[in-house]
């Protein structure tokens, strides 16, 4: 208890940067995650109504997925240099897979009879777009989007290697000080932070898939 109580202690006595901390943390994982989201979901929705593209942009994806975060930032470090923007690239990575796997997997689970039924009614393809596809698709689409929420969160701690700040600098110093104090200051808010982003992301999912369980 008493290692709990000095991190309690320490954030009281340095809550300016404390919360400096957590909104460069919060900033750099919001970033990876909204580029992610703008680069893969288009990609995945292509992917999903062109088969030729399938092959090489999934496979070039599925591959970053089994690269190490930090071995990215290894590799990044000697082009981009130390900082934020070198981080950003190496979450946005790690962000892209699960969103655009996610994507084309609910685009192309739809049934085409229910296409082919749309275009009868006289829909076009952005309508059909608009009211078929990405309703049907919402549920895969949010569950990508989750994971790649949770993976940044967590592994936004690595940007503190490089110079990019946020609390993966208090899990640093603590291992490199031994001082567990200094280490739950930087562990703890990012497992709540990546706790509420899992809770948040399902109340979503439920709020938009509502109509589905009806």
């Amino acid at each position: 208890m008493n290692v709990f109580l000095e991190a309690y202690e320490y954030v009281n006595a340095n809550s300016d940067r404390f919360l400096e901390a957590v909104k460069v943390h919060l900033s750099i994982s919001l970033y990876a995650l909204l580029i992610a989201f703008v680069v893969c979901v288009p990609l995945g929705i292509l992917c999903a109504k062109k088969e030729w593209l399938t092959g090489p942009i999934m496979g070039l994806f599925n591959s970053l997925r089994v690269i190490p975060s930090l071995a990215v930032l290894v590799i990044i470090l000697p082009i981009m240099g130390t900082g934020f923007a070198p981080a950003l690239v190496a979450l946005t990575l790690l962000a892209c897979p699960p969103i655009l796997i996610n994507t084309y997997m609910g685009f192309r689970g739809i049934e085409p009879a229910i296409i082919e039924a749309a275009s009868g009614l006289g829909m076009g393809e952005k309508m059909i777009m608009r009211k078929i596809e990405l309703p049907l698709a919402a549920p895969l689409l949010l569950s990508g989007l989750k994971t790649a929420a949770v993976e940044v969160i967590a592994s936004a701690t690595l940007a503190a290697f490089i110079g990019g700040g946020g609390l993966g600098t208090y899990i640093i110093n603590g291992l490199g000080m031994y001082k567990f104090s200094l280490l739950l200051v930087g562990a703890l808010p990012v497992a709540l932070l990546a706790i509420l982003s899992e809770i948040g992301f399902a109340g979503i999912e439920r709020a938009v898939t509502k109509y589905q369980r009806v």
